[in-house]
């Protein structure tokens, strides 16, 4: 009678865990939601000048970085792409030179993924797993890009094919893309903030009045509004910020700290809340059920099935970085693994380049198909990624570079934050101040870089699997100082400038450390070798 007590205590308890957990993860999407505001209110202004200098635009590789700045910055992928298409359909940018800026906003979205995984840092395993499911969306779009980009330039691709498509096909204006999840969370999210998105769009094409203008919607006090108030301010419902006289950039940075503040102590509840649910054999049938393949021979379906369930499910979320965000902490637990992760992010991918293609249909006559041209660009460019990157197994670096960079990640904690501010910050600045100095300085300063790049990367594939076919001094790097072949030279410095304790491992071979543990093991009683161990 006991016995069974305690276990309807303890389903009682499991149930009464359930809404709470949805309740997280509805306050985790208003936190997402609230900090693309933030960003927006920062650096919205700064990303429509960006986009306003046309001239640099019409260079690929500066159009790349320019989708990544400005993604990053407003963190919100279906902002920019709107300002692309308002862009497009007004003449001022052609849609051949809009791809390339297409492509970097698909890898600055990845951004929220990597921030997101950061917040698990506190547990190693935990932090590894995370962040190499958080960064295989970045390693893939950052290798479609180097394949594509080039591709592109040389052919014009993905531009012939949407072309075709739209040229083929009498498409007629239709409905918006359905909004499942905002019908859930803007109740919540208007009553918090209200932007006004078509300032930044006004910047960057060039309407100056946008300039003097607040991105936060002001509210009406009066039911009396002429057309001359309409052109001066942005008439809303009430939310917290309306009446409140501060500048964007102070609003935005409060959002900032509060909605940074909500993800942190939301994810954490969620990884804890998760960790009581799924323990034991019910963790064991769910990892099973998730990443189990389909009986022989259909084995190699089990990944197109679950690139068929993310888009499903970034379709009715409206957002890759909502469904990404949210798969990271069950990758960062062990109840998905990589290998399962990457498939569901693939599909995420496909999912919001559909609603992005939806939205494109409730364009206006005039803009129809230059939204349709630029949205089939988007869906042409993940597709043609996923034929290079998932069908032949061997094509699936994404994978090993990922868990590559999760392993780092764990051993010097610090470097995600490195990896956080060159991929999506310093390396794109970098190449814009380069691609603004012209095409003979950019290609100065880039190709030897890839050149060096390009061998470094075949003497590591070469001494991996074949280092007798390599000089004798290239079949290790230990001719190399050791800053320029290791880490640790580099984490000392950051330890020492930060105060903390070193986290990392000593750079000891592994037959080294294993002699050295059983040398000792040897020579001491059970209870100094549980001592030692612990230490």
């Amino acid at each position: 009678m006991e016995l069974s007590t305690n276990r309807v205590r303890e389903l009682f308890i499991n149930c009464s865990k359930i809404p709470l957990l949805l309740l997280l993860l509805f306050f985790f999407v208003c936190s997402l939601d609230t900090l693309s505001s933030a960003f927006q209110l920062a650096g919205g202004k700064v990303a429509g000048d960006i986009f306003k200098d046309n001239a640099v635009l019409s260079n690929p590789v500066a159009g790349l970085v320019v989708g990544i700045l400005v993604t990053v910055l407003v963190q919100s992928s279906s902002t920019s792409t709107s300002i692309i298409v308002s862009l497009v359909s007004s003449g001022l940018l052609e849609v051949r030179s809009a791809v390339p800026i297409i492509m970097g906003t698909n890898i600055g979205t990845s951004v929220t993924n990597t921030i997101v995984a950061m917040m698990q840092a506190g547990e190693r395993n935990d932090f590894k797993r995370a962040f190499a499911g958080a960064t295989i969306h970045d390693c893939f779009n950052w290798l479609s890009v180097l394949v594509l980009l080039p591709m592109e330039v040389a052919t014009g691709l993905m531009t012939h094919l949407a072309h075709i498509v739209v040229t083929s096909f009498n498409i007629q204006t239709g409905e918006d893309a359905p909004e499942l999840l905002k019908v859930i969370t803007e109740p919540v999210t208007k009553l918090i903030i209200q932007l006004d998105r078509q300032v930044i769009t006004g910047i960057a094409m060039g309407d100056e009045r946008m300039r003097n203008r607040s991105l936060v919607k002001k509210w009406c006090h009066t039911g009396l509004v002429t057309v001359q108030t309409l052109n001066t301010i942005n008439v809303s419902t009430l939310h917290l910020f309306a009446d409140a006289h501060l500048s964007d950039l102070t609003v935005g940075l409060i959002l900032l700290a509060g909605s940074l503040a909500l993800l942190c102590t939301c994810l954490v509840l969620l990884v804890k809340l998760l960790n009581s649910l799924l323990q034991g054999q019910v963790a064991k049938v769910i990892q099973k059920v998730i990443n189990t393949d389909l009986p022989y021979p259909f084995g190699w379906l089990a990944g197109y099935l679950a690139m068929f369930v993310g888009a499903g499910m970034t379709f009715v979320v409206q957002s890759s970085s909502v469904f990404t965000s949210a798969l990271t902490p069950l990758i960062g637990i062990g109840v998905i693994s990589l290998e399962r992760a990457y498939p569901l992010t693939l599909g995420s991918n496909i999912g919001t380049t559909t609603t992005a293609l939806l939205a494109a249909l409730a364009s206006p006559g005039d803009k129809l198909a230059a939204a349709i041209q630029i949205a089939l660009c988007h869906f042409f460019f993940n597709i043609l990624g996923i034929l290079l990157w998932y069908p032949i197994p061997v094509t699936r670096v994404p994978i090993r570079m990922a868990r590559a960079l999760g392993e780092r990640t764990a051993k010097y904690r610090w470097f995600a934050v490195l990896y956080l501010l060159v991929c999506f910050l310093l390396l794109p600045s970098l190449v814009l101040g380069l691609s603004l100095a012209g095409w003979r300085v950019m290609v100065g300063v880039g190709a030897p870089f890839v050149g060096v790049t390009v061998f470094i990367a075949l003497v590591n594939l070469m001494q991996a699997h074949s280092p007798g076919h390599l000089p004798a001094r290239l079949q290790s790097w230990d001719f190399l100082p050791r800053w320029m072949r290791s880490l640790k030279p580099l984490d000392r410095v950051i330890t020492k400038a930060t105060g903390c304790c070193s986290t990392a491992l000593q750079d000891i071979p592994v037959e080294s450390t294993r002699a050295h543990f059983t040398d000792n093991i040897n020579h001491m009683g059970v209870h100094e070798m549980n001592v030692y161990c612990v230490g």
